[in-house]
């Protein structure tokens, strides 16, 4: 005699009444006269011969899966990240999310042994910022990408590129080195002397282990650069990079909107840090950046090659697709 729990038109019942009626296993008993051992043995038998398929929609990845891969084919991207906006939460929430899942992402991608540059300004400071804890007995090594020698603060918070590094180290575990030197000199020339000093000058060698740079993505679009507000520029001296053409800036090196950087080198060759050029070589090359505002800095960046990877939000990334269309 067959079974009760092998009868399909009784499971394919079972499986009804439990996923599209929402009644639980003992109502399914009850009303079917059977115990609720049998339900359960039926609605196991119902996945295994295929008539229950579950399919699992994870929301982000719908929503922003394909805004990312397109990102990655526009712009020639090795990866993008997009961190939602959400219409419910402020600007200060939008922003932590942002900057925890830089951090998750950051530590997911760190391998031992990484010599890791980091560049300086308010937007890495809030990543080592997050929350978020992570696993810090690691063999990494941070580097600051420029100079962090100077009295300057932000707000009461050091931005400065040896601060970070070092706090880089502190969130994601490993050590650091330090760049001793002010981020912008007067002149290039004493610049030049300086550089040659081997107090100073151990920072070359550190700069050709760089692997992996994480690099914050500035604009000029904005009033409050960290470069005004530290100091390190005037505000005609902002004007006149406006004026020739400069959208963006990492490591206080500017670019036009094509990625170029010759027009600015009146201003670019006076940084103490790693230039351009070299950033480029760097295999793994993380920018992160967010608001409408940066999208003509990060597309800039892309197309001056100093980025592969791209950490943002949902509204620099539509912004970023409806500039390059």
């Amino acid at each position: 005699m067959k079974k009760i729990v092998d009868d399909e038109r009784l499971i394919y019942k079972v499986c009804c009444l439990y996923y599209q009626d929402d009644m639980n296993q003992k109502e399914i008993g009850d009303y079917l006269g059977i115990s609720r051992s049998s339900v359960l043995r039926m609605l196991q038998k119902g996945k295994e011969i295929g008539i229950v398929t579950i399919e699992l929609n994870n929301p982000v990845s719908y929503n922003y899966g394909d805004l990312e891969k397109k990102l990655e084919t526009m712009f020639g991207l090795r990866d993008v990240v997009i961190v939602e906006d959400s219409v419910l939460d402020s600007k200060n929430e939008t922003s932590a999310h942002l900057f925890g899942q830089a951090a998750q992402y950051l530590y997911d991608t760190f391998n031992e042994g990484d010599e890791i540059g980091v560049t300086m300004g308010s937007t890495l400071n809030n990543v080592v910022a997050t929350n978020k804890t992570f696993d810090k007995y690691r063999n990494l090594m941070f580097v600051p990408m420029i100079g962090g020698v100077s009295k300057s603060t932000i707000g009461r918070i050091d931005l400065q590129g040896n601060e970070l590094a070092r706090k880089f180290a502190d969130k994601f575990g490993g050590t650091y080195t330090q760049f001793l030197s002010p981020a912008v000199f007067t002149d290039k020339t004493i610049l030049s002397y300086f550089m040659q000093e081997k107090a100073v000058n151990y920072i070359l060698d550190e700069f050709k282990k760089i692997n992996v740079a994480v690099l914050a993505l500035g604009t000029t679009d904005r009033e409050d650069h960290t470069l005004l507000q530290a100091g390190y520029l005037t505000p005609r001296e902002m004007q006149m990079l406006k004026d020739g053409g400069a959208v963006g800036d990492i490591a206080f090196q500017f670019y036009d909107r094509n990625g170029n950087t010759d027009a600015f080198r009146f201003f670019n060759d006076r940084v103490a840090a790693m230039p351009l050029s070299r950033i480029r070589a760097i295999p793994l090359r993380i920018g992160i950046a967010s608001g409408r505002q940066k999208a003509r800095s990060v597309i800039a960046a892309i197309r001056g090659g100093f980025i592969n990877v791209l950490i943002t939000n949902e509204d620099c990334a539509r912004n970023m697709i409806e500039s390059k269309v």
